[in-house]
């Protein structure tokens, strides 16, 4: 193998394959980097058998062939090398020599027969989904998922992509509060709707994989047990995990009939200096609205560090007066991840479970964005 390449197309492509190295893992190889010589590009290719990136850049190639590299040595090394334009990458010997300007390294190889067989989507994709909304949409629902070290319920650590009628639905949950973001997709084919349940810390990793790129959409396809998720010159694949979603829509409040409307920065700065006092145990904060009121009055209190009150301006007055109480952090965390000027949180009951939405002129960002969040039982 040997290749040219611009200095900056390589940090972009072992950075971006950087994201599925394994971090520790019994197989060495899943710690390396896949250097791979197409026509007139460089492939680089990581994975951790959770995920998948392959990543194409343009160089110029002088002799074809493929080598792996140390994931976190090559990604040191790239973005420190001399401000030159162009990168030399040859092997010989069982190593690669890299050379930019001044500076030449001689790289130890992992064995390039060892890295396993990445998965490629085949055929027509499933569907084509906006790259730009598409990224909003994990971010505002792979927050609420619960982290795989702290459950045994598979199903409640990803985020679930459900397609049909033209559309795809993200939920997440941990079975105290729901994220959903409903978003149009082309090119779906008529049929049962098709359920795609990934990892939530994968699709955060899709994620910034996709904020990196221009293409303006992203490409679905669906592997066996795996989903493929393309964009430019980025393909990105995800397993599947192999559990049942809950039932997401039976649990969203159709039918609350107290709509707080409320001014999102407001709040969202209330709720954060009201979480400083809020009992450790629950961090729980109140809500209490009183009938035709104009304001909601928040506060918290804990034995160990005081107590706290706060009134925001309520946009509408309150049809009828309710006290309920949340953990403060699920309120923040779903106001911190939209854009609209205006929520609205929608309630029925304190021991009923509150629907937050946007409202008013809603932001683009925020279109086909619910929040579903269970009270807290103060005694």
């Amino acid at each position: 193998m040997e290749l040219e390449v611009l200095r900056e197309d390589l940090v972009f492509g072992t950075r971006t394959a950087g994201h599925a190295i394994a971090g520790k893992s019994s197989m060495p190889i899943l710690s390396g980097i896949l250097l791979r010589t197409l026509e007139g590009e460089l492939e680089l290719c990581a994975t951790d058998l959770e995920r998948a990136i392959r990543c194409r850049i343009p160089a110029q190639i002088k002799a074809q062939g493929e080598a792996v590299l140390h994931g976190q040595v090559l990604g040191q090394l790239v973005t420190r090398l001399p401000d030159e334009d162009r990168v030399l990458l040859a092997t010989a010997d069982g190593k690669v020599r890299l050379s930019c300007g001044p500076a030449t390294f001689e790289l130890l190889t992992l064995p390039a027969d060892e890295f396993p067989q990445l998965p490629a989507p085949e055929g027509d994709p499933l569907c084509h989904i906006a790259r730009e909304a598409f990224i909003q949409a994990i971010q505002q629902t792979a927050f609420a998922a619960v982290k795989a070290t702290e459950t045994t319920r598979l199903a409640l650590t990803g985020v679930n992509m459900v397609l049909g009628n033209g559309k795809v639905k993200l939920a997440a949950t941990n079975g105290y509060r729901l994220a959903v973001r409903e978003l149009p997709v082309d090119g779906l084919a008529e049929g049962e709707p098709r359920s795609l349940l990934i990892d939530a810390q994968v699709m955060t990793d899709l994620m910034r994989v996709l904020g990196t790129v221009a293409a303006g959409e992203v490409l679905v396809h669906l592997g066996e047990g795996q989903a493929h998720f393309s964009a430019g010159p980025v393909a990105f694949t995800a397993r599947l995990i192999q559990e049942e979603f809950p039932d997401f829509e039976r649990v969203i409040p159709r039918e609350n009939d107290i709509g707080l409307f409320l001014p999102r920065e407001e709040f969202l700065a209330t709720l954060r200096r009201l979480e400083i006092t809020a009992a450790e145990e629950s961090g729980a904060v109140s809500l209490h609205a009183l009938t035709s009121s104009n304001t909601l009055e928040v506060s918290s209190a804990s034995r160990e560090k005081g107590t706290g009150t706060e009134r925001v301006r309520l946009v509408k007055p309150a049809p009828r007066g309710i006290e309920i109480a949340f953990k403060a952090e699920y309120l923040i965390d779903a106001l911190r991840r939209m854009k609209s000027d205006q929520v609205v949180l929608w309630l029925s009951a304190p021991d009923r479970a509150g629907l937050l939405e946007p409202s008013g002129d809603i932001a683009p960002e925020d279109q086909g964005f619910i929040y579903v969040c269970m009270p807290v039982r103060l005694l």
